[in-house]
């Protein structure tokens, strides 16, 4: 315009239209003044704070050797754990000779030739004893059996007449109010009948010259050995008390072509 007002031509153009602005006043390079508040600033996201992994409940030992010794140092608790379980095992082991099992070793011959022992000894046929397992337990169940193989611990008159003490391993024969006879031949009677034994071998009777009878008071028992010539038995220091019966003897264990149950 001629009368020195601004002319159309001195106004800028922008990216949106007029701006006011005249030509000196624009620089290039420099970015348009904000014309309101277009732009927002960009916060970065918040996240709730990491958590952290929750640690397992501790368990408790039910051991209470591990609650008693919890506070010791390691090696002390190993040592100790050690030697219980030891301790445990030898007592396990006692207690099943004990009440349950125990091995017995056949030191004569007077149960020959059902149960060896070893030679040098007089009577003996193997080269090895025999070495019997016994019931201990089997007996506070039921009352004895006829023809059984017992362990029982060696009577006073026993040892007297056998020079023998310890436990002896003998068969059987008489029950408490039997009457047991033995006549000629090795031949064995109870209350009249004849007693069936075929355990015994015909020459083990012939070396048996014993004859006799024998009351079996109630209470006690009647034992001889399977070899009747050289057994010291009940025919000589009389019958054994229950009290004093400590199991069925029922296998052989040793030596290995030994093994059998009775």
């Amino acid at each position: 315009m001629a009368d020195g007002g601004k002319s159309f031509e001195d106004g800028v153009v922008s990216g949106d239209g007029f701006d006011d602005r005249t030509r000196e006043g624009y620089r290039v390079g420099e970015p348009d003044a904000p014309r309101g508040d277009y732009r927002t600033e960009v916060q970065p996201p918040r996240y709730p704070p990491l958590l952290k992994p929750s640690e397992p409940p501790r368990r408790h030992s039910r051991n209470p050797l591990d609650r008693l010794t919890a506070g010791l140092p390691r090696p002390w608790r190993i040592a100790i754990d050690w030697i219980v379980t030891i301790a445990g095992a030898i007592g396990i082991v006692l207690a099943i000779k004990a009440w349950v099992v125990n091995p017995y070793r056949i030191p004569s011959s007077s149960m020959e030739p059902t149960l060896h022992c070893a030679r040098p000894t007089q009577g003996c046929e193997a080269r090895l004893s025999d070495r019997v397992l016994a019931n201990r337990f089997i007996y506070h169940f039921r009352s004895p059996h006829r023809g059984e193989i017992v362990v029982f611990n060696t009577p006073k008159a026993a040892q007297e007449m056998c020079g023998a003490s310890g436990t002896f391993v003998k068969r059987l024969i008489g029950l408490p109010g039997d009457t047991v006879t033995e006549r000629t031949g090795g031949l064995l009677f109870i209350n009249g009948s004849r007693l069936n034994e075929p355990y015994i071998k015909p020459d083990r009777r012939a070396h048996d010259s014993t004859t006799g009878t024998w009351h079996v008071p109630k209470g006690e028992y009647f034992f001889m050995g399977d070899n009747r010539g050289e057994s010291c038995d009940s025919r000589r220091w009389g019958s054994v008390p229950r009290k004093n019966l400590i199991g069925k003897v029922f296998a052989t264990y040793w030596p290995p072509n030994r093994i059998s149950f009775h």
